[in-house]
């Protein structure tokens, strides 16, 4: 059996990770953290000021070819599924080059402090329209959303809660989106210009995870002398179950992640896992296929059996109440909703990781896993995976 992978799909770093246990289908910890090692310095939200929007370039079939790939080799692509390095979005802005003026209302005394605490911004926040199809995370913080799932962003003519959510519905991968109003500097902070006066802009952020309001992180930063600051920050997550894949049965809603007891037979059905920065299982069900693919070319027994991928679960893992990626773990054999049973664990520091939004895909015409009796079967599942 191959070893566990972890991959992002904004860095695609492959990184090895232990054979599961018998018991399998906990969360591999050494997977998590080569995935967490693979996407540090990655952006995890818009730059403060610049340009007034960095459009998500997030493509599925192009993630989807990416994931494939890395099933079956340990390749190194920056960013797959977008067509820029994300890396280059910051750009150098001119000392003391003008910034376009920002729509939200001015705050007197023009302080970072003033601005904090500013009244007419918790009002705005708090009375701002929540979505069709969305539910809201959190309301007027202080700060916001940070997450290796970042997408893009776009500055907004008002307070605009709606027109966020039409953004976040138009691209691809989107799962959630922050609206929040920031100080920033009306001319680019330089020696001849450390602290200028400022704009507030309208900021609208999508995010391919849910975001929560442990995730509101970025209380600002400073430029030269001027400090950039967060108010009225709203985060919304998108209640859809995740879509259909094709080939696949599902997605059926699950209590936990499937923790795997060892079949009928003894054996462990349990072929690994995956992370992914954004929440798609499009991606799931590639790597699932290509696992199969390349079983059935390489790691055929002198039986002639191989372990085909015909199941596996998705789901949103946190840790420490903030968003990690979607995980994704492949079994050879189905496993019903009675064996979701992992709702979270945590590792030898202390640290707690959380399940959620976990959904299970069964391949439709479920592979035999033998080359002498062709590579796929329409027999049903055994008894033990039954819901």
């Amino acid at each position: 059996m191959r070893s566990a992978i972890a991959i992002s799909a904004l860095a695609a770093l492959a990184a090895a990770a232990p054979a599961p246990a018998p018991q399998s289908g906990g969360i591999d910890f050494d997977g998590v953290a080569a995935f967490e090692t693979d996407i540090a310095g990655l952006p995890v939200g818009p730059p403060p000021t610049g340009a007034a929007s960095a459009t998500p370039t997030y493509v599925s079939s192009v993630a989807q070819t990416a994931a494939a790939a890395a099933a079956t080799s340990d390749p190194v692509v920056t960013d797959p599924g977008s067509t820029e390095d994300k890396r280059s979005l910051m750009k150098r802005d001119p000392d003391c080059g003008a910034y376009p003026k920002g729509s939200a209302p001015p705050t007197t005394p023009d302080t970072d402090v003033a601005f904090q605490g500013n009244s007419n911004y918790s009002t705005i926040a708090q009375s701002a329209q929540t979505p069709q199809g969305y539910s809201l995370a959190f309301s007027n913080l202080g700060g916001a959303t940070q997450s290796p799932s970042y997408l893009g962003y776009y500055t907004l003519t008002s307070y605009n809660t709606i027109k966020c959510q039409e953004y976040c519905d138009a691209a691809p991968g989107c799962y959630s989106f922050n609206v929040y109003i920031e100080r920033d500097p009306s001319i680019n902070p330089a020696d001849a210009c450390p602290n200028p006066s400022s704009t507030a802009n309208y900021k609208c952020s999508l995010f391919g995870a849910p975001t929560c309001d442990d995730m509101a992180t970025n209380v600002g930063q400073w430029r030269d002398q001027f400090h950039v600051v967060i108010a009225g920050s709203n985060g919304y997550n998108k209640n859809a179950a995740p879509p259909a894949q094709t080939n696949f049965t599902g997605p059926t809603e699950l209590g936990g992640a499937i923790q795997a007891p060892l079949n009928a037979q003894g054996k462990d059905t349990y072929l690994g896992m995956r992370l992914f920065s954004i929440y798609d299982p499009s991606q799931c069900a590639a790597v699932c296929q290509s696992t199969t693919a390349y079983d059935k070319k390489h790691l055929v027994d002198s039986n002639g059996n191989y372990a085909p991928c015909n199941f596996f679960n998705t789901y949103i893992l946190s840790k420490n109440n903030a968003v990690v990626g979607m995980y994704c773990s492949m079994y050879s054999q189905v496993w019903g909703k009675s064996y979701s049973t992992n709702v979270g664990q945590y590792d030898s520091a202390g640290n707690h990781y959380t399940v959620s939004s976990s959904y299970s895909y069964t391949l439709t015409q479920q592979d035999s896993g033998s080359v002498n009796s062709g590579s796929s079967s329409s027999a049903a599942a055994p008894a033990a995976s039954k819901i």
